[in-house]
């Protein structure tokens, strides 16, 4: 099973947790310390397939995948990189 990193690569209005362009957090089996528990719930199904070699048609990188947080009003955008062993 590779590691995923999830990096934030844009962040528009007022983000309740406070996220900003260039956080990175390890995606695991529970939620990272400080990374807002909304997101995580985007980001964990598209971190679970890259996690175990899975990849998105739609994405040019088949390591990659970007996601956004649920917030429409201050949207923050991720990118899941797959780590390889």
């Amino acid at each position: 099973m590779s590691d995923v990193i999830a990096k934030v690569i844009s962040q528009k209005g007022t983000c309740a947790a406070q996220h900003k362009v260039g956080d990175e957090f390890v995606i695991g089996q529970q939620t990272p310390p400080n990374l807002c528990s909304w997101a995580f719930y985007s980001l964990f199904p598209f971190a679970q397939v890259l996690q175990f070699g899975g990849s998105f048609p739609w994405e040019k990188d088949r390591n990659k995948a970007t996601v956004a947080c649920p917030d429409p009003t201050n949207p923050v955008v991720f990118e899941l990189r797959r780590t390889l062993p």
